[in-house]
């Protein structure tokens, strides 16, 4: 089984920074791409940006330039600077992972994790 357990969340004000945290663990062979991901509320959960096992980033637009992945493959951490956070920020933030684990059996078998969720809220 894999846990992920996300951390750095909190309160913050317009303009401000935070940076996200989110460590994978269990019988984790292979950790390929990894990601966050924010549901505010009301509305559905969306893409804030992900990073592939080698280094390759994709962003939401509404991010680009403000927000910057990265990874530790050492670590299996996975981190989200946050930089000029503006209000519309304000959502719980999930981590993803997606890989391949050895199941109960000792069997290889793929994964798709998530978070528990951290919030983040920016206040004007």
């Amino acid at each position: 089984q894999v846990q992920l357990v996300e951390s750095g969340g909190g309160l913050v004000q317009a303009g401000g920074s935070l940076r996200l945290s989110c460590a994978a663990s269990g019988s984790i062979l292979s950790l390929n791409a990894m990601g966050w991901y924010r549901q505010a509320p009301g509305k559905q959960r969306e893409l804030v940006a992900t990073i592939t096992r080698g280094g390759s980033t994709n962003y939401a637009d509404s991010v680009k330039g403000r927000f910057t992945i990265s990874r530790d493959n050492a670590k299996n951490t996975v981190y989200l600077q946050m930089n000029s956070l503006k209000p519309e920020d304000t959502a719980v933030y999930y981590c993803n992972a997606q890989g391949v684990h050895y199941g109960a059996s000792g069997a290889v078998l793929p994964f798709n994790a998530w978070g528990q969720g951290t919030q983040v809220t920016v206040s004007s």
